[in-house]
């Protein structure tokens, strides 16, 4: 189970890991993961790295963008993007 960060001085980036650990158990059920590579605070832009079934799958972008993005930004103002690189 992820841990939760709760405390006000969570970086954005340990906020970003808590997030994608809660993504990740769905995920690597379907025989893929994700990989924080940056974070760039000035941009708000983060880079994900899409591995395993991921990486290769038609929907990774569907799932990048309705997904991943979507729930970044819900919980992490300062995610203004998100990236597959």
């Amino acid at each position: 189970m992820a841990k939760t960060i709760t405390s006000g001085a969570a970086t954005p980036r340990e906020r970003i890991e808590d997030v994608l650990a809660g993504i990740r158990p769905a995920v690597r059920s379907d025989g893929g993961d994700i990989e924080l590579v940056a974070f760039d605070e000035d941009q708000g832009l983060v880079q994900l790295r899409m591995v395993g079934a991921c990486h290769a799958c038609p929907m990774s972008m569907m799932t990048l963008r309705a997904g991943i993005e979507q729930r970044l930004r819900m919980q992490v103002p300062e995610v203004r993007s998100v990236e597959a690189i």
